[in-house]
């Protein structure tokens, strides 16, 4: 009997805030950071370390414009960012969709 395997869920994308900030900029050109707090009902500092975090990983481009406290942070999201997106997505249907029983009422038919 071959064991479940459930889908590679990407770590980067299961942590809520992320995945608000991936997801609204899935849907827009591009949003400035100020937006990104607002949407995600998050602070600055959390909205700063998970943009930072999508960016190091590939996901998204940030561009700054100004210094200190009048800079102006515009993110969007890669076409990396995208497949990433893409792809959870997917494995987050798959899982739903098919789940442990499905592939245990699969193997009982071989049987």
């Amino acid at each position: 009997m071959i064991p479940f395997k459930f889908p590679v869920i990407n770590p980067l994308l299961h942590n809520e805030l992320r995945l608000k900030i991936m997801v609204t900029l899935d849907s827009l050109e591009s949003a400035d950071f100020v937006y990104l707090c607002r949407i995600t009902d998050s602070t600055r500092g959390n909205v700063s370390v998970q943009i930072k975090t999508l960016q190091e990983a590939g996901y998204l481009e940030v561009s700054k414009t100004g210094l200190g406290r009048l800079s102006h942070t515009v993110c969007c999201i890669t076409n990396k960012g995208h497949e990433a997106l893409r792809a959870y997505e997917l494995g987050l249907r798959r899982l739903f969709a098919e789940g442990v029983t499905a592939q245990e009422e699969e193997q009982k038919e071989i049987i």
